[in-house]
């Protein structure tokens, strides 16, 4: 079966990049807006008989969903043997609980919006903190693709003397695998409580960490209120500027400005959105993910 792999707007470069891995053609989607407002979409490479991957990274995901729906469901009226859907970063995983009364679980209606328009779903490090699978929520088959090998293999290979640094507790089992592979000692923060407000957080034995990069990791860096907080309190033990990495840069509005302000040495990301700080490239994993799910 012949695949085509077609970039939505914005994932050119890493729709290329899985196509090249897999020896798949790439496609020309032509998609744009009437004056109302209303999106208007055209495929201008054939997918009839074609297994056709949209390539659609999900951050900021409210003006991307329709388009992605129209791709899908015209590849199929156009005769496409099955769509599935390649989402380096898969959205609305955040809100899956009713937290308070009236509130949407819109990690559910997400789901529901999307899967009955493909036939398979790739994604990289879900934030699946709630749930055990994607299975729970999604009703076609789905692959997780994991990049902390990858982010180890760069810290080991780029970082000289790596100290990975944790925020909290809750972050040490991450901290420690990533750590583990990056052949990197790491240490948790700690914080002692003295009162409702008054917090005191050190880096334990300091001074026999002086000579090490610190580096800090996360999966998800948003509007990067924790990185740009363990950053301060680093830079305040009289460590040298610290590495942040993170797999997914969201990065609200003004947050990369602000984790650079807050005395962040150089912030790395995976390409699963495309930033300036991209440097580890997740194409081929996603790749090995697409030839199990969907052999090519």
């Amino acid at each position: 079966m012949t695949s085509i792999v077609v970039p939505m707007p914005g994932n050119r470069e890493i729709a290329g990049l899985l196509a090249a891995e897999i020896g798949a053609e790439t496609g020309e989607l032509l998609v744009r807006h009437f004056p109302d407002g209303e999106s208007y979409l055209r495929y201008e490479t054939p997918v009839e008989g074609k297994s056709v991957v949209l390539v659609a990274t999900l951050d900021r995901p409210d003006a991307k969903i329709l388009p992605l729906i129209f791709a899908a469901g015209t590849a199929m009226d156009l005769g496409a043997s099955r769509v599935g859907l390649v989402a380096p970063y898969l959205a609305y995983m955040r809100q899956d609980k009713r937290f308070k009364s009236g509130e949407s679980v819109s990690s559910v209606h997400f789901s529901k919006t999307v899967s009955p328009w493909i036939d398979w779903l790739v994604t990289v490090d879900p934030h699946l903190h709630r749930r055990s699978s994607l299975d729970e929520i999604y009703s076609v088959p789905s692959a997780v693709v994991h990049a902390a090998p990858l982010v180890s293999n760069w810290i080991r290979e780029l970082v000289p003397r790596p100290l990975l640094i944790g925020p909290d507790s809750e972050s040490e089992q991450w901290v420690a695998a990533v750590a583990a592979d990056a052949e990197a000692p790491f240490v948790i923060l700690e914080k002692t409580r003295r009162g409702d407000r008054d917090v005191e957080v050190s880096v334990p034995e300091v001074d026999k960490w002086r000579g090490r990069t610190p580096v800090l990791v996360d999966d998800i860096i948003s509007t990067a209120r924790t990185m740009i907080e363990t950053v301060e309190h680093v830079r305040a033990a009289g460590l040298i500027a610290p590495v942040c990495v993170g797999i997914h840069a969201v990065f609200a509005d003004g947050a990369y400005a602000e984790l650079k302000q807050a005395g962040a040495g150089e912030i790395v990301s995976s390409n699963t959105i495309n930033h300036d700080s991209n440097r580890i490239d997740v194409s081929s994993l996603i790749a090995s993910a697409v030839r199990h799910i969907c052999p090519v």
